[in-house]
């Protein structure tokens, strides 16, 4: 199991759960961050509190988990978020969201 970020932290550009995240797996998509591994160290200290045990994740916003483990299949094991840095890219199910959240 994993953690998963969710709809309320999309275009929330405030980092304190990167920032947090002591194994620097939050990677940074255009529009909302992923977390790699089995890390919940962000969830304490997250904006929109919007970062959830998979389990946990309501139902309305269970697609971002899938999101979430989608958006590392392009990317592969890169070596650390801070490595890579900001993507310029979302996985398409969060990019296909952002007209209807109003934001993109």
């Amino acid at each position: 199991m994993t953690y998963v970020i969710a709809e309320p932290r999309v275009d929330v550009r405030n980092k304190a759960c990167v920032e947090e995240c002591p194994v620097d797996c939050i990677y940074e998509g255009q529009h909302s961050p992923c977390i790699h591994l089995d890390c919940g160290a962000g969830e304490p200290v997250c904006p929109a509190e919007a970062i959830f045990y998979e389990e946990d994740v309501p139902p309305e916003w269970q697609v971002y988990s899938r999101a979430n483990a989608g958006f590392f299949d392009a990317l592969g094991s890169s070596g650390g978020a801070a490595r890579l840095g900001p993507a310029e890219r979302d996985h398409p199910l969060i990019a296909a969201l952002l007209p209807r959240l109003g934001k993109g």
